[in-house]
């Protein structure tokens, strides 16, 4: 089996970090983002896997030599010369995803993070010989979203953007199968297939949705990014994961990698993670905060609600909250307190940031 992710896109909204790497290779809960759909999709039976690309094609290039053994799948990108949207990529990678015999593909946003019932989704597809057939989940408050109207089989009826009356509460989550005969429909320009495609194949009853009865958060920006690790600890700790940390001053959902050096008199958790070769010093206080690779936070500093960039520094008894962002390589002096602020890559911070 194929798949494709749109990698696409230049992360906007998580900046200041996408400024340093593309977006799905921003570490999420300690690895790459993309690396937990390439895996999920590894499970499900996938033996190759498009990446659809249009930024940053060299460091993705630099990715996939890296991860294509490690996870021994073969992993191929597809350039787009312009941004493409969601069904563009699709057409120029035509001849990758249709391997002549029928065989359904997957497709998915790169920031979507879930509990990714692939192998579910694929034989709901095959069951009801689908087109196309999209993962829905459901929303306490419709109105924000565009809402997938279905019947009781899934059987997809029509799409309402943001609804003023209630029509519905599932909303798309951005993973779909297909079958290669989609392919026929979608031009080699740049083209949606949730508002251009989907809506054709719906009329030709053909369109079906499954729902997701797990988590589900787009990590596109930094609050929904903290709210997906908060979802994705806990999912972890449902399935009792040994890879959760354990042990004085641990509370709650933490993941720590094995590399990195903790002081003593630390309080660290819920909701935390903190990456390779990171240092924390002594007496440190870290909550629902993700701390990158190489990150040295000094003593008795606290942090939360926080993304820490790679390599930066956060200075002795500094307090950082409320959705800090600090791009690459920051440098915190000490006694600095900072509240919601977003720091460019390779700045030095002398004053606090109230």
């Amino acid at each position: 089996m194929r798949a494709l992710i749109l990698v696409g896109g230049y992360g906007t909204r998580l900046r200041p970090l996408t400024l340093s790497c593309p977006k799905p290779l921003v570490e999420f809960a300690n690895k790459p983002m993309i690396i937990h759909q390439i895996e999920a999709l590894k499970q499900a039976g996938c033996t190759e896997v498009v990446l659809a690309i249009n930024y940053q094609p060299e460091v993705m290039m630099g990715f996939i030599e890296e991860w294509q053994e490690k996870l021994d799948v073969k992993i191929v990108c597809s350039q787009e010369k312009e941004p493409m949207g969601t069904a563009g990529p699709l057409a120029l990678a035509r001849e990758t995803l249709d391997d002549g015999k029928g065989t359904p593909f997957f497709v998915l946003n790169s920031d979507v993070i879930c509990d990714y019932p692939l192998k579910d989704m694929l034989d709901f597809h095959k069951a009801r010989g689908a087109e196309a057939t999209i993962l829905v989940t459901k929303v306490d408050d419709p109105t924000k979203y565009g809402v997938v109207v279905m019947d009781e089989y899934g059987q997809v009826q029509r799409f309402v953007e943001k609804p003023k009356e209630f029509v519905g509460d599932k909303i798309n989550a951005g993973i779909y199968v297909c079958s290669p005969s989609i392919l026929k429909r979608i031009e080699l320009r740049p083209t949606s297939i949730e508002r251009e495609v989907f809506p054709h194949v719906a009329a030709d009853n053909k369109l079906y949705a499954h729902t997701l009865n797990g988590y589900w958060m787009d990590v596109g920006q930094p609050k929904d990014y903290l709210k997906g690790l908060h979802l994705y600890l806990d999912s972890m700790s449902i399935r009792q994961s040994p890879l959760l940390a354990r042990g004085p001053g641990i509370t709650g959902n933490v993941l720590v990698d094995p590399s990195a050096k903790i002081g003593e008199g630390c309080l660290i958790g819920p909701d935390v993670s903190i990456s390779a070769g990171c240092v924390i010093g002594n007496g440190v206080r870290l909550s629902h905060c993700v701390v990158m690779k190489g990150v040295h936070i000094k003593d008795h500093s606290k942090v939360d609600l926080c993304i820490i960039g790679w390599d930066s520094r956060v200075g002795a008894w500094s307090r950082l909250e409320n959705h800090c962002v600090l791009g690459e390589d920051v440098q915190c002096k000490d006694e600095l307190y900072l509240n919601g602020a977003i720091v460019l890559p390779h700045k030095e911070i002398k004053d606090s940031v109230p």
